[in-house]
């Protein structure tokens, strides 16, 4: 029993004292409460992996309820995407919910509050009320206004609903301890006055609830018992219990907030603001670029959500945040692309091979493999004719005994085909290769059970028949930046840190299978990487980007 207690993480340990000291395990309840003011990133995914994976561990309901109380920043837009994304990471959620849906509840819980000499209306700016509030080390400021009747805040906050003041104007603050260690309490802004029209509300409301006072009485109204978030809100736990404490009702739960570290992963950055400059100075070309760590991003590169599942799995949850290698995730990624992605072959620096003793006009079908990975997986056929394009970069006219590719003379073997070598070249005036010419063994087709077919040669190559080539681009995309902390020197501007080579575009070809490609279906380009179809393809011109190499020399 003890060792099982220990294989648990420190979430699942609480959550299981919860239930020996008395909770009902049918009153355990998550939620996902995401800010819709951008896309979700992959900090994001650690949150939404432990939310959703303990509803699905206790069988319990996880909200996706948007905290949705700043108009300046906030658009439709963002929430569509936020719903997609986590419906593609494989999650479903019981009910989905807005703070927006609570705000007459907020407001008539404020109103109780002035009453209560718990709360009061400041006519002071931002600025000031933010000097005032000094540091831990020294008692704050009160404001003037602190003390003020009831009634004056009373009359003052209704006419800040009703939109008598412009932005900014006044605020209502809650009434707690301006001597408190901890700066969340002394006394918090609970509204301000912002005329701007909300993407669900539209003009109905003047004022809206500042986070840290929405945030927690929607898990409260929605009755989640366990409120779980990263580990910049530790210090903003007093205040979350605090404001439960003055609106709590008997027979209803308050619920726990615990705070987990966030995910930080090298050569990424998942600040919002620093994500949307990307964005707005063309760094990028849009949200979704496959550079981008967003979920968006990442899924148009041709990540999968196992993989990312997994590599959730494997960090675990902890208390203490740390940096994540980057080639852990790309490990998950080769990992479960390796079982899923079909075997193709595609050229992307093309040099023409013509088998000169291969019968003109002649072309075959050949079977070849869709995964070896997959027992069901199938074959399908590839054509074979007398010119086909190889890799420039696998032949040399002359190379040493460790070339195991072509070179004049040699012999190698072409997937799923022949045994060729190389008799000669043509070049042009610049001296650049621009045919190979070589002879193929008749008998030595792959599979066909002859002695010569089962005759070992070093080198095997992948190759693309010249006639049914289908012209592509592929877009080779490496780190956006160029140090493991892009965001770390704070002297530095993180633009300085852009890779100026984190895209490269090719042209190339394809065998012909890869016209009736889905968009997003994932592939293995042999001896070459991992790839997807871009939305951006069409019938004409065919576009694939790179999800990452086949090499990987990381060891978990």
């Amino acid at each position: 029993m003890e060792e099982e207690k220990k294989s648990l993480n420190f979430i699942e340990q609480i959550i299981e004292e919860d239930l020996a000291n008395g909770l009902e395990r049918n009153k355990i309840r998550f939620r996902f409460p995401p800010e819709p003011n951008g896309y979700l990133h992959i900090g994001h995914t650690k949150a939404i992996c432990i939310n959703f994976g303990l509803g699905e561990k206790y069988n319990a309901p996880v909200n996706l309820r948007f905290d949705d109380t700043n108009p300046e920043k906030e658009e439709q837009e963002f929430v569509d995407s936020i719903k997609r994304d986590v419906e593609w990471l494989g999650f479903t959620w019981d009910k989905e919910l807005y703070a927006s849906d609570y705000f007459q509840q907020l407001y008539n819980w404020a109103v109780e509050m002035i009453k209560n000499g718990k709360a009061y209306v400041d006519e002071q700016a931002s600025a000031v009320i933010t000097e005032q509030r000094k540091n831990p080390t020294e008692p704050g400021i009160e404001s003037p206004y602190r003390n003020r009747p009831a009634e004056e805040s009373l009359d003052l906050f209704e006419r800040m609903k009703n939109g008598e003041f412009e932005s900014g104007k006044m605020s209502l603050r809650a009434k707690i301890d301006m001597n408190s260690p901890n700066m969340n309490m002394r006394d918090p802004v609970m509204y301000r006055i912002l005329n701007k029209p909300h993407h669900r509300t539209g003009t109905a409301w003047k004022i809206y609830p500042m986070y840290d006072w929405a945030h927690g009485e929607s898990d409260y109204l929605e009755q989640v018992s366990h409120s779980l978030c990263s580990l910049e809100f530790e210090n903003h736990r007093p205040l979350y219990n605090w404001y439960l404490e003055q609106v709590k009702e008997e027979n209803k739960t308050l619920p726990k907030q615990r705070e987990f570290a966030r995910m930080n992963v090298t050569y990424m950055i998942t600040s919002k603001r620093k994500l949307q400059k990307l964005v707005s100075e063309n760094v990028v070309t849009g949200w979704d670029d496959p550079r981008m760590p967003t979920v968006s991003g990442l899924r148009r590169k041709g990540y999968t959500p196992q993989a990312i599942r997994n590599f959730i799995e494997r960090i675990g949850v902890a208390k203490r945040e740390n940096l994540i290698d980057i080639q852990l995730l790309e490990f998950f990624v080769r990992e479960d692309l390796n079982k899923k992605a079909q075997r193709v072959m595609a050229v992307m620096d093309p040099v023409k091979l013509v088998i000169e003793n291969y019968p003109e006009g002649n072309e075959e079908w050949l079977d070849t493999e869709n995964n070896p990975e997959q027992k069901n997986a199938g074959t399908r056929k590839i054509p074979f004719s007398r010119e086909l394009y190889i890799e420039r970069e696998d032949f040399k006219e002359q190379a040493n005994n460790k070339f195991f590719r072509l070179k004049l003379g040699g012999e190698v073997r072409l997937k799923s085909a022949y045994i060729i070598k190389a008799e000669r070249v043509d070049k042009d005036e610049k001296g650049e290769i621009t045919t190979i010419y070589a002879s193929y063994d008749e008998k030595s087709k792959s599979g066909s059970g002859t002695e010569e077919s089962l005759r070992k040669v070093k080198g095997t190559l992948h190759w693309v028949s010249a006639p049914h080539a289908i012209p592509m681009e592929a877009r080779l995309y490496e780190r956006l930046f160029t140090v493991e902390q892009p965001d770390a020197e704070k002297e530095t501007d993180f633009l300085a840190f852009i890779n100026p080579d984190s895209l490269c575009t090719v042209e190339g070809f394809a065998e012909p299978s890869l016209r009736e490609a889905a968009i997003g279906e994932h592939l293995q380009f042999q001896r070459i990487g991992y790839f997807t179809k871009d939305p951006d393809s069409s019938v004409e011109k065919l576009i694939f980007n790179r999800t990452v190499t086949l090499k990987d020399s990381y060891k978990p």
